[in-house]
């Protein structure tokens, strides 16, 4: 065959396929979606102006109240009678509760060498739902409330007391609260963005380990018998060893706190133990981080003491470790003490005077605080730059803490009893505060005698970033849904 008769016999297959082509493009001409005429419908002029005038997230800061106070009990485990009301200062309502205990069991072998006993941390537990519930509980009934006296105290363990706080409806707190990454999601049948999410079951807060009668993390938002009556709720409880730690806070504010995690860290026996050290609580609220370091450091009036806790501070601020538990990969959710927003450090520091016990004892008789607090080690090593670099504490207008005489208000060695537990007068406890946005409006002491401390309290107006996350979902949808609607339009012809 020939070149030009390929040449012929093409012609007819090339006027076809291009009339073919031809025919399609009418096709989709008549079937073509116009999304200027439809957009100019007033209809979707109606559904698109009101999703796109939903306000964007605004920020803005607000004051929320802190109460945080410490207390080293001396490893008196607590009476159903013992009064909390005034250790928690409740005619002064706050919004968020932490309070730290040291030496809440004995620190012997067996607690700290085999296996802690909770029995004394579930009396707390009860104890202080009692004091911060104590306006539904006692003045709906007359009396103290049923859930208390049920567990002061029949030998009650902490799961057991943790597990009594929860609620029917078994909601928990959230692991993450932070805005799901925004996609699109529509098809022809379908055009609805974003897809709904159960956040409850996405971002709920695992269950209590069988094994872990020391840890628990609950909240109580709905239960509509009991938790009616309960005005605060618990966050979490932790034991390690000699110290506790537990949060409360305002029951309508749980729904606002997540990302929850705990760190522990020994600094006892061996450098490691768990009868010194530190339980660190991480949390977000609203926007904003907080952690709470509840610690118990090297004892000792010996020359040179100080320097051992000066370690132990480094070292937890060194070794304490968050879990990476955000859902979000665009959040950066603080794994270490000192990269969060707000820091408060609470405990038995330890940290003595550097002057004689008689020399104490005769500025003690004065009432001269700033002369005595000028020889106070944790002063001295902070204004030296040796630990606490950048942190804050209120000024000290009171008695030193420690050492009294058990159901005393008598310094331990002032009769002769007790010269043999002589010590000389320190500000052991203490609490202190690191970054921007807090501010401190009362540090006291409280003046209970159960034990040879005196617990130490502490309030702040803390600021707090919230944000409106529903107007950035609705103004996102909105926005989505006029991008997208070309796509969810029905076809329609001409």
């Amino acid at each position: 065959m020939t070149l030009e008769n390929q040449d012929q016999n093409k012609k007819p297959f090339l006027r076809k396929l291009l009339l073919q082509r031809e025919v399609r493009g009418r096709k989709a001409e008549e079937v073509s979606f116009d999304s200027s005429e439809a957009l100019s419908d007033p209809s979707f002029n109606s559904l698109f102006s009101h999703q796109l005038s939903s306000p964007m997230p605004s920020s803005q800061v607000q004051s929320f109240r802190v109460f945080v106070a410490t207390w080293n009990v001396g490893g008196k485990s607590p009476q159903s009678g013992l009064n909390l009301d005034d250790f928690l200062k409740v005619h002064d309502e706050s919004d968020i509760y932490v309070l730290g205990f040291q030496e809440i069991v004995p620190l012997n072998a067996g607690n700290v060498l085999v296996a802690e006993d909770s029995e004394p941390a579930a009396k707390w537990l009860a104890l202080i739902n009692q004091s911060l519930n104590r306006t539904y509980s006692v003045a709906s009934r007359g009396s103290k409330s049923p859930l208390c006296s049920s567990l002061l105290f029949q030998k009650p363990s902490l799961k057991k007391v943790c597990k009594s706080f929860r609620t029917e409806s078994r909601r928990r707190l959230k692991t993450c609260n932070c805005s799901p990454i925004l996609e699109r999601k529509y098809s022809r049948d379908c055009c609805v963005w974003p897809p709904s999410t159960n956040m409850t079951e996405d971002y709920c807060s695992s269950e209590e380990d069988e094994d872990g009668l020391s840890n628990y993390v609950s909240s109580e938002i709905s239960n509509p018998g009991s938790a009616n009556q309960m005005k605060y709720s618990l966050i979490t409880g932790k034991q390690m060893v000699g110290i506790f730690v537990t949060v409360w806070v305002r029951k309508e504010l749980v729904q606002h706190v997540s990302h929850l995690r705990i760190s522990n860290v020994g600094r006892g026996i061996l450098g490691c133990l768990g009868n010194k050290g530190c339980i660190s609580v991480s949390m977000s609220f609203h926007q904003t981080s907080f952690c709470f370091v509840c610690s118990h450091l090297a004892s000792g009036e010996k020359e040179g003491d100080e320097r051992r806790r000066n370690l132990d501070v480094i070292e937890i601020i060194k070794n304490t470790q968050f879990s990476r538990i955000c859902k979000s990969p665009c959040s950066r959710i603080p794994e270490k003490i000192m990269e969060h927003d707000r820091v408060i450090w609470l405990g038995d520091l330890n940290y003595r005077i550097a002057l004689s016990y008689s020399e104490t004892r005769r500025l003690l008789e004065q009432y001269n605080w700033d002369k005595l607090f000028d020889k106070d080690q944790l002063k001295i090593e902070r204004e030296a730059g040796r630990v606490f670099r950048g942190w804050k504490e209120g000024k000290i207008y009171f008695a030193p803490t420690y050492k009294y005489s058990y159901n005393s208000d008598i310094y331990a060695g002032e009769t002769i009893e007790t010269q043999k537990k002589r010590r000389t007068p320190a500000w052991c406890d203490r609490i202190l505060w690191y970054g921007d946005g807090i501010r401190q409006i009362s540090y006291v002491r409280g003046e209970s005698r159960f034990s040879d401390h005196r617990p130490v309290c502490a309030t702040f107006m803390v600021g707090v970033r919230v944000t409106n996350n529903d107007g950035l979902i609705k103004a996102l949808s909105g926005f989505n849904m006029r991008v997208a609607s070309e796509e969810c339009l029905p076809l329609t012809r001409r």
